[in-house]
């Protein structure tokens, strides 16, 4: 059986590929005829008219195909847009952040960073560097804890309670003395947030480190993404932070405004920022 076992796992596998790169196959021919029937994706595939059918089916229980009631042939579905639209919005938030980021960076000489709700996560995708900046890390395509930053608790502002516990877990992972470890602090945190359009860490999730966020907004209203400027915390004294608060706060809004947001309540200039 021992023999047996490990031939029986790799057949699986390779049926499991074979099976994603047939599907891809199909979503291909599709992007490219429009519409095909089952006869003629079958046909361009190698296999079997049932062996297309089932992969056709599998792919519009997910929408990324659709049928077409009076034709009878299949075209890309509604799902298609779905995906990609999540990764033109990604793109399309960086693309309009980045200059205003810039200048962000050079008013404050702090680290400017960009980052998205992604698995439980605060996902970065873009940073700048300010003149003042030590630059040690690079966050880019990392993915950062969310209850233990300020871009993390921008990005759960966006979410209702019940929401935020499934993004963040059971346990709240403990990085240094003042990260917040509880459920009902982070709620605290996060609700305040939402209140005054942007958040502090300090030393929460690395002594030494001092972050401020704001949140990024579509055309709807949505807090799409996170801008934040980040630095030692030895140089944010009282002065410094509600400056950066300020700075941050309105390039947020300007890069939301660009992404199609009008509604200026949200994200205001706290009166004492």
């Amino acid at each position: 059986m021992s023999n047996t076992a490990p031939t029986e796992g790799a057949k699986a596998v390779t049926s499991a590929v074979q099976s994603v790169d047939r599907a891809i196959a199909i979503l291909e021919i599709l992007a490219h005829d429009g519409e095909s029937g089952v006869t003629e994706i079958a046909a361009q595939l190698d296999v079997h008219k049932s062996t297309a059918f089932r992969l056709i089916a599998t792919l519009e229980r997910r929408g990324l195909v659709e049928q077409n009631a009076d034709r009878g042939k299949y075209r890309l579905g509604v799902g298609i847009l779905r995906l990609a639209g999540a990764t033109t919005a990604r793109l399309d938030v960086v693309q309009e952040a980045r200059p205003l980021a810039r200048t962000l960076a050079a008013a404050t000489g702090e680290t400017v960073n960009i980052a998205v709700l992604s698995d439980g996560a605060a996902l970065y995708l873009d940073q700048i560097t300010g003149g003042s900046s030590l630059q040690s890390h690079n966050w880019v395509g990392q993915r950062i804890p969310l209850h233990a930053t300020a871009n993390g608790k921008v990005l759960l502002s966006g979410l209702d309670a019940a929401e935020i516990s499934a993004a963040v877990g059971s346990r709240l992972r403990s990085y240094t003395p003042t990260t917040v470890t509880t459920m009902k602090a982070l709620l605290v945190d996060v609700e305040s947030a939402r209140h005054d359009g942007h958040a502090v860490a300090v030393d929460e999730l690395e002594r030494g480190l001092t972050a401020v966020a704001a949140p990024l907004r579509n055309a709807h209203g949505d807090v799409i993404a996170s801008l934040s400027v980040s630095g030692p915390t030895f140089r944010f004294d009282e002065g410094r932070l509600a400056e950066a608060v300020r700075l941050v706060v309105e390039t947020a809004r300007e890069v939301s405004e660009r992404l199609g947001w009008r509604d200026r309540d949200h994200g205001r200039v706290p009166e004492n920022a």
